[in-house]
């Protein structure tokens, strides 16, 4: 330990942590601790000139370990881990001390015990620093094959565009035709183009390029190998299995609308229908808009059902998220209603418009082609009633001092929000996580947005949460880019922090393989008895695995459970 040469580098971020932590009084406590070379604050850590500063003291002061004291690592782990490798430190002997979002923002009333506590967790880091090892990437060799799960036009787009880059695609589409949603809905906006011709235009691509091979009634069954070298097994629409050998999995698997429950706003009465089934009703015909045989005259559209349900809903489930393009798709609604039909009167009854960025152009063009718009409170919902059989819809104007409206429709529109697509045996298999919303999961939603926690597995479009079809889109190219690039070098480098096995120690009880979410242990035969063996390149280091294990024979490199007592012990300690 003695040998040890340690850097500590404390961030004011700005006065984001010295305005509530005093960050001179940190520095201090810490530069004569054991192995402390290096004590120093900077106005910004995270900035071009900090960087160089910080480099520069690696080199000069021959440092083997550092602790920047900052904001979360999820932010800037990565940016102090490639300063470390540019000033040739290993940058897994680094480590990041959050004293901002877990010390400044928790405690801005509370100053000199938010600095005691930063104090204690800068220690803490020093601890796992001073018994930190040098450690490598794990390297894995990756075959130039892509596999996209859902042929909507998220999916298509980026098998076209894997294809571009001179990748091999297998597109797997679960329904018999591809197109999702897309092509059932008409026009679409904004620019109004068909849904379906975009449909059959990327179709005719598909089919075109020798580099794509499609596989509708076909679904993911099974999944082994590792990032780069995924074994994946399709069920065709035969019965019968295919196994696929690629480097990488992207996910468009798309939504659901949400379906309402029986008497939810009138629904299961005849002239209720969702935004997805009036869409379709558009899109059949031209001219006078009929039901039922009978003319349409008058339309109401309620928003928000499915979406924004308070926790209290009667609804088992609430979905609680904003599913952010209903708004706008029924104010288009509204447009195509009226080219079909100027003299249908309707009546959009919304909690809050929000048609955002360029989509409040349509929500004006339908104001001013006649539709009204009706703002009700969140406590009191529209009723919809069925009063000798004519439909007549209860409203209190909350831009009218809750004045109270009735009015005769011919057909309720509920603008139905989007909804997670079931598909349990595909989450099985591919093990990717899923949000409390109940659609797929996120590493960060700013900073990796596409990557699942299963290294080589990526999410797009609907299928990780409401979006727009240009949204959809995007996000389709980002995991193309993500996955694309993955595959292409030819290798990827792992996270060295997995678990590893004393196999001296080690007596194979099988509690370990039951508790790894991963299935990154193995059981393996080692002389004359069975031990567990860790597949490097499945492993997350999540460390399940090590509490269960009645030998302690599982240790997690980088935390190991020599740093991690020594983390908990430098914390506990009274201050001399």
């Amino acid at each position: 330990m003695s040998e040890r040469r340690l850097g500590v580098f404390i961030c004011h971020c700005g006065g984001n942590i010295s305005d509530y932590v005093e960050v001179e009084k940190v520095r201090a406590a810490v530069e004569h601790d054991p192995n402390v070379v290096v004590a120093k604050t900077t106005m910004f850590a995270c900035s071009d000139a900090a960087q160089e500063e910080m480099a520069a003291d690696i080199r000069e002061h021959n440092l083997d370990g550092i602790v920047v004291a900052s904001c979360s690592p999820k932010l800037h782990l990565q940016t102090f881990m490639a300063m470390a490798k540019r000033a040739e430190l290993n940058p897994y002997c680094y480590s990041q001390a959050n004293i901002r979002e877990q010390c400044s923002w928790a405690h801005r009333s509370e100053k000199p015990l938010a600095t005691e506590k930063a104090i204690r967790i800068v220690r803490s880091a020093l601890a796992r620093t001073r018994l930190s090892e040098k450690l490598t990437t794990i390297r894995v060799e990756t075959t130039p094959k892509v596999v996209v799960i859902g042929a909507g036009v998220a999916g298509m787009v980026a098998s076209l565009t894997l294809a571009d880059m001179g990748l091999e695609v297998f597109l797997v589409e679960r329904e018999a035709e591809v197109g999702g949603w897309t092509k059932k809905w008409g026009k679409l906006f904004p620019h109004n183009r068909q849904g379906s011709d975009l449909v059959e235009g990327l179709l005719a691509k598909v089919k075109a390029n020798e580099s794509i091979t499609l596989f509708t009634e076909a679904s993911l069954v099974e999944k082994s190998g590792t990032v780069g070298d995924f074994n994946v097994t399709l069920r065709v629409k035969d019965k019968s299995n295919i196994t696929i050998n690629a480097g990488a999995i992207i996910v468009a698997t798309g939504f659901n609308p949400y379906e309402p429950s029986e008497g939810e706003y009138g629904w299961g009465a005849k002239r209720v229908m969702t935004l997805p089934q009036y869409e379709e009703l558009l899109a059949k015909g031209d001219g006078p808009i009929t039901f039922n045989g009978k003319p349409v005259g008058t339309v109401a559209y309620i928003y928000c059902v499915g979406s924004r349900q308070g926790e209290e809903s009667e609804v088992e489930k609430p979905n609680t998220y904003c599913s952010r393009y209903c708004c706008s798709a029924a104010v288009h609604a509204g447009i195509k209603t009226n080219e079909r039909d100027p003299k249908v009167n309707q009546y959009h009854l919304y909690r809050d418009m929000r048609t955002y960025g360029k989509y409040e152009l349509l929500y004006e063009k339908a104001a001013r082609d006649g539709s009204v718009f009706i703002r009700f409170n969140e406590d009191a919902p529209p009723q919809v009633f069925t009063e000798d059989e004519k439909m007549v819809v209860k409203v209190e104007d909350a831009l009218d001092a809750g004045e109270e409206m009735e009015i005769p429709v011919d057909l309720v529109v509920l603008v139905t929000g989007m909804v997670p697509r079931e598909n349990s045996e595909l989450v099985n298999a591919l093990k990717i996580p899923i949000g409390k919303d109940g659609f797929f999961n996120e590493i960060h939603p700013k900073l990796r947005p596409v990557e699942t926690v299963i290294n080589g597995v990526f999410i797009a479009g609907a299928s990780q949460g409401p979006k727009t079809l240009a949204e959809s889109v995007a996000s389709s190219l980002a995991a193309v880019a993500k996955g694309g690039a993955l595959v292409m070098k030819g290798y990827v480098d792992l996270d060295p922090h997995v678990a590893v096995v004393n196999t001296d120690a080690c007596t194979w009880c099988g509690k370990c393989a039951e508790a790894c979410p991963y299935d990154a242990i193995e059981k393996v035969k080692e002389g004359d008895k069975e031990v567990a063996r860790i597949v490097d390149a499945l492993c997350k280091g999540g460390g399940p695995c090590v509490p269960v294990c009645p030998e302690g024979a599982i240790d997690i490199k980088g935390y190991a459970d020599e740093q991690v007592r020594s983390m908990i012990e430098s914390m506990v300690k009274e201050a001399v």
